[in-house]
């Protein structure tokens, strides 16, 4: 993808954090933006920053776990501006709490929302880009997707599981020319530890140390924006040691294993 110039980029969880620097920097780059989240009022106040004409932009609010609206959705969208070229699947809920102290209802609610919703939607888009012939997933994982923490266990297995459904993807969409680009930021400065679920599926309410001093939003957004131009499959954003983690994983497994046991969350 050469240039995002009246591409129509679709971007769910839009209305705050990555989703929201996301759509002000494909607007500042001429895309056309379907913002989606269920909070109407804050995604309003993300299409004012986005300064794009009413005819380019779409509002659509929902609840990303209503998996019987994805096909309407799309409708929606096919009917305004007639093509779905970029599908960013940014909604997104993290976790803080033990394995034991953990309600299952909350497995539940975390797969459905970082993992289920994503499939939904994306076997809603997919026929239409087949048609056209091209189009392109941006897919958030995590490093978590990559790495299991303390904690985090839930979000860890959903964005694992991004990365299995995703590669087959990618590999499926090669003839039709639909790419998938897979991102794994570390600590970004969100307010993503803040509405972690707890043990019982409330909020956290608390601002990790390591994600107050991660990299700003805007960063992460021109990164990914870049890495799909490069048509690259698989990105990681963040800190020398998020980074890091991955390719200790990868070749000293043991190592990394250690510092994780370590690793208690503040």
């Amino acid at each position: 993808m050469k240039s995002y110039n009246k591409k129509v980029v679709w971007i769910t969880g839009a209305s705050s954090g990555i989703g929201e620097a996301l759509a002000i920097a494909f607007a500042q780059q001429g895309a056309m933006l379907v913002l989606t989240a269920r909070r109407t009022e804050e995604l309003e106040r993300v299409r004012l920053q986005t300064r794009l004409d009413q005819d380019r932009v779409l509002v659509l609010p929902m609840d990303v776990t209503e998996f019987e609206q994805a096909t309407p959705a799309v409708e929606k969208i096919i009917a305004k501006f007639g093509r779905i070229d970029v599908m960013v699947h940014n909604a997104g809920v993290s976790q803080r709490s033990y394995i034991d102290e953990t309600e299952f209802s909350v497995y539940k609610k975390l797969m459905d929302i970082n993992f289920f919703s994503t499939v939904a939607l994306t076997k809603a888009v997919l026929p239409h880009m087949k048609r056209q012939k091209e189009g392109h997933f941006i897919v958030m994982s995590s490093v978590a997707g990559k790495i299991g923490t303390i904690m985090r266990s839930g979000y860890n297995a959903s964005k694992h599981a991004l990365h299995g459904f995703y590669d087959s993807l990618r590999a499926e969409g090669y003839e039709h020319h639909i790419g998938v680009t897979t991102v794994c930021p570390g600590y970004i400065r969100t307010n993503i530890s803040m509405n972690a679920m707890d043990e019982k599926g409330g909020k956290f309410g608390k601002m990790d140390s390591n994600q107050e001093n991660g990299i700003p939003p805007e960063k992460c957004a021109a990164i990914i924006l870049k890495a799909v131009q490069n048509d690259k499959k698989e990105i990681y954003i963040g800190g020398l040691r998020e980074v890091a983690a991955i390719y200790l994983k990868r070749f000293l497994p043991n190592i990394l294993f250690d510092q994780v046991r370590k690793n208690i969350p503040s």
